[in-house]
C-alpha cells in the first residue's frame, strides 16, 4: 500500500456503510479521499473524525444518477487535486421490485446508479489517468448476486445490474489491454453485509433475512480492498468474492 501514499482516490456511496469505513481507511493509509455522495454532511462528520490521519477526506454532493453532478466531481477533482488514482465505484441501491409488476421508473434508477454511473464515473476516471501518464486502478464493489442466484424475492433486477458489471469489468479489461496500459480494473463481490442498505431490506421480508444469515461488516471489504491495492504493479486481481462463512441466501 505505500506507494499508494499521497494519491487521489474518489469513492462513491461515501457517507454510509461500505463506501464510508472505505474512505476512511484510505484516508488513515495516506491517500486523499474524495468521498461523494448525497448526504454529505455524513462525509464531513468523517473527515473531522480524521484529523491528524496520514491522509485526508473531501466531502463532495453529488447525485450519481445526474451525468452533470458527476462531470461537476471529476472536474473538482481535476482543479483541486490534479487527478484521480484511484476510483473506487461503490455507491448502489437495492430495490424490492418484480420483473411481472415492477415500477418502471425505479426499475432505470437501479439501472442509472448501479451501471450507468459507474460507467461514467470509470470513463472521467480514466480521461485523468492517461492525461497524466498514471497506472491506476478502478474498483467496482459488486455483488454475489452477479454470480449466483439469490434465494431472496424480487431482487432480480438488482442482480441484473451486478451482472452487467461483470460484463463491463471484462470490457474495460480488454480494451485497457489492447492499449498496453498498465491501468487495472477490480470487481470486489460481497456476500451480505450488515449495512443500512441490507438493514432496510429486512423490514419488507420480516427478520428471516438476518436471522439465519451471518454477515460480514463493512470493514471486512474494506481490507478486501486493500489487500487488492498492495498487489504489485503486475498483478491484476480480476474479481474476488467474499462471504460470511455459513451463508444460506
Amino acid at each position: 500500500m505505500e506507494r499508494w501514499s499521497g494519491k487521489v482516490a474518489v469513492v462513491t456511496g461515501a457517507s454510509a456503510g461500505i463506501g464510508a469505513v472505505i474512505a476512511k481507511e484510505l484516508a488513515r493509509r495516506g491517500l486523499q479521499v474524495v468521498g461523494v455522495a448525497r448526504r454529505v454532511e455524513r462525509i464531513k462528520l468523517s473527515a473531522q473524525n480524521l484529523l491528524g490521519a496520514a491522509g485526508s477526506l473531501h466531502a463532495l454532493s453529488a447525485d450519481l444518477t445526474r451525468e452533470e453532478d458527476i462531470l461537476a466531481v471529476f472536474s473538482w477533482v481535476r482543479q483541486r487535486l490534479g487527478g484521480v488514482d484511484l476510483l473506487v465505484n461503490n455507491a448502489g441501491i437495492i430495490d424490492h421490485q418484480g420483473l411481472t409488476d415492477g415500477r418502471t421508473e425505479r426499475w432505470a434508477e437501479a439501472l442509472q446508479l448501479n451501471v450507468l454511473a459507474v460507467a461514467i464515473c470509470s470513463r472521467e476516471a480514466l480521461a485523468s489517468m492517461r492525461e497524466r501518464g498514471v497506472d491506476g486502478h478502478i474498483v467496482n464493489i459488486c455483488s454475489t448476486s452477479a454470480h449466483f442466484s439469490s434465494k431472496l424475492p424480487l431482487l432480480e433486477m438488482y442482480s441484473a445490474s451486478k451482472r452487467a458489471l461483470t460484463a463491463f469489468k471484462e470490457g474495460l479489461r480488454k480494451e485497457l489491454a489492447a492499449e498496453n496500459s498498465m491501468i487495472k480494473v477490480t470487481n470486489i463481490s460481497p456476500g451480505l453485509v450488515r449495512t443500512e442498505m441490507i438493514l432496510s431490506l429486512e423490514e419488507r421480508l420480516g427478520d428471516v433475512l438476518l436471522k439465519e444469515n451471518p454477515q460480514l461488516t463493512p470493514k471486512d471489504i474494506a481490507d478486501t480492498l486493500v489487500f487488492v491495492l498492495g498487489q504489485p504493479p503486475h498483478v491484476q486481481i480480476d474479481e474476488i468474492i467474499i462471504r460470511p462463512v455459513g451463508e444460506k441466501v
